[in-house]
């Protein structure tokens, strides 16, 4: 996918300004962010998170930042939550990647929750993001040594889509600080984290990224990739206040089938889906009866 202005430009409408009305964080959160930066009053805190939403915000404008998502602990509410959380804790060498990580706030979470910091790699487009997300938890990258590489992962030297392995790589697992794509890490990953992503993408762009990450995807029985992202209870297109043509979204059976069957061969992984249907207050005003479903699902190898 293109990052420049003329392609920003061409499929988002004119970002709406921040809002200050949108800040919202649980005490399940607040607890979070104030053991990760030492910042216990609720308005400090709240001072701080906001100066670097919008230092974030002016880098791009993305919905998730202007509506705070990046403090609602969404990996850490995921039903698949704790399975990722053992397979760090059980298994050797698990390599988690976060895909799509923004500040690293996932990861940050899984972290703090006993996932081993070593086998953690995140990834995204943009590299501006990730050290945000040291202004915002207050590190550096001595403090957090999460190796994270940029890169578009539609690039075939960032990430090529293989098939999937049914039998251990040949190749040996790779070290993660000196990683500058994520091609080594074929066969190698034990959890892949990917929110909000999807449903960036059309319907080709989805099987073709929903590839990328199979093949990145031990086939020891328990790996997994979870997630959740924008969807409908029919698969189709649904019109978008963030952008100039609508989105397409996937359905609990089409999300299913296109992971069991499409992607890795059929009876070979297990498919978890459920859909929620969410009330979104960063819409226009145009936007704000419709509603807005979210696929919430895992993918586990057998």
């Amino acid at each position: 996918m293109g990052d420049n202005v003329s392609d920003w430009n061409a499929v988002r409408p004119t970002p709406a300004p921040l809002d200050e009305s949108l800040y919202s964080i649980d005490e399940e959160a607040f607890e979070f962010m104030k053991a990760q930066t030492s910042i216990e009053d609720p308005e400090e805190l709240k001072k701080h998170i906001m100066a670097v939403q919008a230092e974030a915000y002016a880098v791009r404008p993305y919905p998730c930042i202007r509506r705070f998502a990046f403090i609602s602990l969404k990996l850490g509410r995921l039903p698949a939550y704790n399975q990722l959380l053992a397979l760090g804790k059980e298994r050797s060498h698990a390599i988690f990647l976060d895909i799509g990580c923004c500040f690293g706030n996932d990861i940050r979470k899984a972290v703090h929750d006993g996932y081993p910091i070593e086998n953690c790699i995140g990834s995204d487009l943009r590299a501006e993001f990730w050290e945000k997300g040291h202004d915002l938890f207050k590190t550096d990258p001595g403090m957090f040594p999460v190796p994270f590489i940029a890169g578009d992962a539609f690039d075939i030297a960032h990430l090529a889509p293989v098939d999937p392995f049914y039998t251990p790589p040949t190749t040996p697992t790779p070290q993660l600080s000196t990683l500058t794509s994520l091609n080594p890490l074929r066969g190698h990953v034990s959890a892949i984290h990917a929110s909000a992503f999807f449903h960036l993408f059309d319907e080709p762009q989805q099987l073709y990224l929903a590839k990328a990450l199979a093949g990145l995807l031990s086939p020891e029985p328990g790996s997994m990739i979870l997630g959740s992202h924008g969807g409908l209870p029919e698969k189709g297109m649904q019109p978008s206040a963030f952008r100039k043509a609508p989105m397409f979204c996937h359905s609990p059976e089409s999300w299913i089938a296109l992971w069991d069957g499409e992607v890795f061969k059929k009876g070979t992984v297990k498919v978890d889906v459920i859909l929620e249907e969410q009330v979104r207050k960063d819409k226009p005003p145009a936007y704000l009866g419709q509603k807005f479903h979210l696929l919430v699902w895992s993918v586990t190898r057998l």
